[in-house]
């Protein structure tokens, strides 16, 4: 059922048993996942069908720290969100990205691997890859003419990635919403207060606002956070009548650890002779699955180094092209268009087709993990956006181990490939020099907002339990990659939708 908030009256109030806060990867999985269930589900969305960018400027924000993407485009306030831009890449995390690591602070989590196993699957349907396979040997077998690189799989692996079709949440599940019997979407429905009771133990309600000054009221009986990492953590920390310091946030730990992907050209690699390296290469629109260049847990132990993968391109293809963070526009319409537009150009012949082509050199396109760090972060500005939500202020802060693991990270490799006589290894010359610490201008984000709500056991140290509800209150959880603890270095779509599934079974358990 679908419901536009500004045509209600004024001061209207809304009930339901579970209330979603957010209409993205998480929001819609958690909806379609109680389809048919018996319980009243409200779905708020704070915009429309459509990308609106006077809607979208409800997410500018201010950025500040290491260079970062405009933060009013870098996420789409629309129902289905994100998967809007999204370049469809799917991968799982590693068991090492659970577990406590000396060498990194605050890793970490208070789940394993196995924990998230069972839902890998379901999150596989929900945005249409399959088979559920990230192994290099069921892709090496099922295509014979992949041709792998030899290393010593003690020390270098091939990491898998499987690419969804772009599925566009608000395309795909907007018929199964809309139609639901007890799945309620609000769209224009933009929660600008979270109300807790005098201790702040319960929430009792949220209020919804939207352009037109439409105020309205929603109750349930479980809140659910799914707006993004930046959004999740600012709606908290706004919500402060019953909590001075914001809901959530005793122990000052909300907004705090913000995570995305280091992603950045490091290296070339020039082999003896030409090959077409079709196992590691994306073309768009054709690639069902790829392999990336990893370093192995054991070997990231000995060498206290976090954890990354390198991405191979024929360097003559990509030489010229400019890094992400020179260009990604400010409008939310542009990053829309983005892919069909790629999608055009690639049918119309505009774009080449490398995956069977020979090339001697390959350029290596590094996504590496970045380490929690307290003081890369989220906080409340003092400007307000239209409806009276202070805004989001960024800080993104990185810390020597993420380039001493870069360089780490391509010495390794290119030990390897020349004892295996694959070829030779030459890192950018910002790599160099192991006591410099500055970054390259060309450094940017995955635009993978991650770890502001943070999952730990000890609320001192995390926003939510190992069940995504936040420590300090009985009735609210977030949702998505807020709760990551750690970043791991795949990308976190695949992963968050997992993990949304599991707090989806674990509310069937309280309702």
């Amino acid at each position: 059922m679908h419901i536009d908030a500004r045509e209600l009256p004024n001061n209207s109030l809304i009930e339901g048993d579970i209330c979603i806060i957010g209409a993205g990867a998480a929001g819609i999985s958690i909806a379609i996942d109680w389809l048919n269930t018996g319980h009243k589900v409200i779905l708020l969305e704070g915009g429309g069908f459509e990308v609106d960018e006077t809607l979208q400027d409800l997410y500018r924000g201010k950025t500040t720290g290491q260079r970062y993407y405009p933060l009013k485009s870098a996420r789409l306030h629309y129902f289905g969100g994100t998967t809007g831009h999204w370049g469809g890449y799917c991968a799982t995390l590693d068991d090492i990205d659970f577990v406590k690591r000396d060498w990194v602070p605050l890793s970490g989590w208070p789940i394993s691997r196995k924990d998230i196993d069972p839902y890998y699957p379901l999150a596989g349907k929900m945005v249409e890859i399959g088979p559920g396979e990230f192994e290099d040997t069921y892709w090496l077998e099922k295509d014979k003419s992949l041709l792998p690189l030899v290393f010593d799989t003690k020390v270098v692996w091939n990491k898998m990635w499987q690419f969804s079709p772009f599925t566009r949440f608000g395309d795909k599940y907007r018929d199964a919403i809309v139609n639901a019997k007890n799945v309620h979407l609000y769209t224009y429905a933009n929660v600008t207060d979270i109300m807790a009771n005098e201790n702040a133990s319960s929430i009792t309600g949220v209020t919804v606002k939207n352009l037109q000054g439409k105020t309205h009221t929603v109750r349930a009986k479980y809140f659910v956070l799914a707006c993004c990492a930046i959004q999740n953590a600012r709606l908290l920390l706004a919500s402060n009548k019953q909590a001075p310091n914001g809901l959530g946030n005793d122990h000052d730990i909300v907004g705090r650890h913000f995570m995305d992907h280091l992603e950045v050209n490091s290296a070339n690699i020039l082999l003896p002779a030409p090959l077409p390296l079709k196992f590691y290469l994306n073309d768009p629109f054709v690639t069902k699955a790829r392999a990336e260049l990893a370093i192995t847990g054991e070997v990231q132990r000995q060498h206290g180094m976090l954890n990354g993968t390198v991405a191979l391109s024929p360097l003559e293809l990509v030489k010229n092209d400019p890094p992400m963070i020179d260009f990604f526009p400010d409008s939310a319409t542009k990053t829309v268009q983005h892919w069909p537009y790629l999608e055009k150009m690639f049918k119309a012949g505009k774009l080449p087709a490398s995956a069977g082509t020979p090339f001697k050199a390959y350029r290596c396109f590094t996504r590496m993990e970045q380490s929690p760090n307290p003081e890369s972060r989220v906080t409340l500005d003092t400007e307000k956006d239209a409806l009276g939500v202070p805004r989001a202020n960024l800080h993104w802060k990185l810390t020597r181990l993420e380039k001493t693991s870069i360089r780490k990270l391509h010495i390794l490799i290119g030990q390897q490939a020349g004892i295996s006589g694959i070829g030779r290894l030459r890192m950018m010359d910002w790599l160099d020099d192991e006591n410099d610490n500055n970054w390259p201008e060309t450094l940017g984000g995955g635009w993978h907002h991650m770890g502001t709500t943070r999952m730990h056991d000890d609320p001192k140290q995390g926003v939510v339990d190992s069940n995504c509800k936040i420590h300090s209150i009985n009735n609210l959880f977030a949702a998505g990659s807020s709760c990551f603890t750690t970043s791991g270095a795949a990308n976190p779509t695949l992963t968050l939708i997992a993990l949304t599934l599991r707090l989806s079974d674990h509310l069937k358990t309280l309702v």
